[in-house]
């Protein structure tokens, strides 16, 4: 199980953030949040799922997958890495689709950092930066604190 942290304040009202910490070493974090085949064990809070799990983790590379809810809801979700650090980073964005198209509709743009603590523990930040207030307003409504941090236990749970 993770251990909660303290609470970092958002940059902005545009911005929400997660952080926890737990035993698990960075490394092993990157490594599950980069590996397809994991996502349907840890990316969505159960019952949630995903399926269609396709990654290129590099700078601009592509991420596609559907998430899958309990009564067949299916929402597919596309976007392209910005920034990837092996073991520290990786930020994303529904801004672009493959191939730098543009997305009409942008949602967030997703910061995941990995930082090893002076204990050893490893400190594991989630921010999604949103183009408007009213999108941040509505993911936060859609349950970003308590689904990313289920989704975060799920993942400490299959890197052990």
């Amino acid at each position: 199980m993770s251990l909660p942290a303290p609470i970092e304040s958002p940059l902005s009202e545009r911005e929400l953030v997660l952080v926890r910490e737990t035993d698990v070493p960075r490394e092993k974090l990157y490594a599950d949040w980069t590996t397809a085949e994991l996502y349907p064990q840890w990316f969505c809070p159960k019952p949630w799922t995903v399926a269609d799990v396709e990654l290129d983790v590099r700078a601009g590379g592509f991420s596609r997958m559907t998430m899958c809810g309990p009564d067949g809801e299916r929402f597919p979700n596309q976007g392209v890495y910005l920034e990837i650090v092996p073991n520290e980073k990786i930020v994303f964005t529904d801004a672009y689709f493959a191939n730098w198209e543009p997305n009409p509709n942008p949602f967030f743009t997703g910061i995941i950092t990995f930082e090893t603590l002076p204990d050893g523990k490893t400190r594991y930040t989630a921010r999604a930066l949103h183009w408007t207030k009213e999108n941040s307003e509505k993911h936060a409504a859609m349950g970003f604190h308590e689904g990313w941090a289920k989704a975060f236990d799920q993942l400490v749970e299959i890197c052990r």
